[in-house]
Order: C-alpha cells, then structure tokens, then sequence
C-alpha cells in the first residue's frame, strides 16, 4: 500500500495504485460496525470522489474476520429513546448506517469488496453494497439477526434476495447460519474465490484492469445497471439508447474508436 495511511482510526484509508482501499480497523472488535467505522467510510469515499486518478474503492479489514455486524455493545447502550424524542438511539444509528450503505452502493466508481473470515449481519450488509466481490477460501457469508432476535436494519433482507435469490435469502435470514464463500458462487453474491494470501493482490490485479477503462463509460455503466433492474424492461432499453447517444459526444467515445483502429491502447480522459 501506497499513499496516506490514517493510522489508529476505525477505517485506515490508503491509496493503492489506482483504488483508494478503505480498511475496517477495529480486529478486536471483529470489526464491529460503529459510528466511528461510519465516518471513517464517509471520509474515504469523500476523498475517492476528489483525489484525481482513483478508479474504484475497495472495502477491506484488517484481521482474520471482515465484519461480524454492527458493534452489540454499543448498541445495547443506545436502545434507549434519545433525549427529547420517540427515537431510540439504535434507530437513528441504523439511519445513519443506513445512508452511508446507500451511498456506498450508489458511488459512482466500482466499488469491490475484498473479504475474509466471516461477513455477517452488518457486515453482510455492507458486502452487499459493493459492486464486485472478492473472498478468500476463509470467508464465510449470513445473516445472523435471528440468532439475537433482532431483524435486519441496513438492507439485509431487501438487498440479500436480489443478490443471491428468494429461497437461499431466506434459509439465511431464518437460520442465522453462516455459509462458506464458494457456496455462493454463481449467484450475485460472490464474483471469485481465491486463497487468503492472493486477496489483497487479486484486487489489486482487478482494479488496474477496470482502470484502463474510460472512467466516464464506467460511471455510465453503473448508473445503467442500477436504474434498469427497478426499471420495465422496455424503459431501461430507452435510457441505454438515450446514454448510448449522449456518450456519443464524448471524447472517449472518440479516442476508444480511434485507438481501435491505429492498434493501440486507449488514452482515456482522466474524468
């Protein structure tokens, strides 16, 4: 790792080559989701959106366990209504943890998650915001709210049966169970498997590759995606061709055509 390394905060923020890798770095609490990690995540994805040649973020952990959910501790400390409201304070942390999720999941760079040991409750929340996943032989994916009698409160069980299907959502929804990375390879969950000591350089590997590419196609991509799963099938054909035509006017578009036919390398703009 490369770059401005914040030692001794919740998220360790350094620059990789071409990703910003925002680190959980809280092992002894098995990187237990606190407000802390919050804005640790807030601050990393402020500075991937401004400092100049960053193509994607990548969400890792420091130790052997990626997330075990959000911190029980703290949150048995703020169950409580918030002075001067109806509001427990558990509430308005899932609705902060919830907004850093969604912004998460709706970055406009790719965002890839490089995870090892287990991902669980929050911490398969937060797995499930990122674009690409990459797990080690280690990794292990679930849900765990049942196992507390606690339900899900940062898109588990909305975004979990888009990703891995209705059924298989469910049996991890009501079983509190903990599956093993390669179980979910072939659904939505997880992209590739690979042994613990290649995770870190896998992604790295990754991202470089999706660097090489037009930033602003990737952008427009993404958007794509997003707005034509919620969208008829016919409506998310008319926004392609409505992007389609407008990327027509890019000087991507012009360079990618271009480098086609003298035999190089694209030279793509920087934003």
């Amino acid at each position: 790792m490369s770059g401005a390394n914040e030692t001794g905060d919740a998220v360790l923020i350094e620059r990789r080559g071409s990703a910003l890798w925002l680190r959980l770095n809280r092992p002894e609490a098995l990187n237990g989701i606190s407000p802390e990690i919050l804005a640790g995540l807030d601050a990393g994805l402020d500075r991937a959106a401004t400092e100049p040649g960053i193509r994607a973020v990548v969400l890792a952990a420091v130790g052997e366990v990626f997330c075990a959910g959000a911190d029980l501790k703290y949150v048995k400390a703020i169950t409580a209504p918030a002075p001067g409201t109806r509001t427990s304070g558990h509430q308005q942390f899932l609705q902060a943890a919830g907004e850093v999720l969604s912004r998460i999941e709706g970055f406009e760079l790719p965002v890839i998650a490089a995870v090892q040991g287990l991902a669980v409750a929050g911490g398969l929340e937060l797995v499930l915001c990122a674009d690409l996943v990459v797990a080690a032989e280690s990794a292990r994916f679930g849900d765990a709210h049942a196992n507390y009698g606690l339900l899900p409160g940062g898109g588990g069980s909305i975004r979990l049966p888009r990703r891995v299907g209705p059924a298989r959502a469910k049996y991890l929804l009501f079983t509190g169970e903990s599956l093993p990375a390669r179980d979910f390879l072939g659904t939505d969950l997880v992209n590739e498997v690979v042994p613990g000591d290649r995770l870190d350089e896998t992604v790295h590997e990754l991202v470089e590759k999706i660097a090489r590419k037009s930033v602003y196609g990737l952008r427009r991509m993404k958007e794509l995606v997003a707005d034509g799963l919620d969208a008829p099938l016919a409506e998310g054909l008319r926004m392609e061709l409505q992007h389609s035509a407008a990327h027509e006017e890019s000087a991507d578009f012009a360079e990618g055509l271009t480098a086609f036919f003298e035999k190089r390398r694209p030279a793509f703009s920087e934003k």
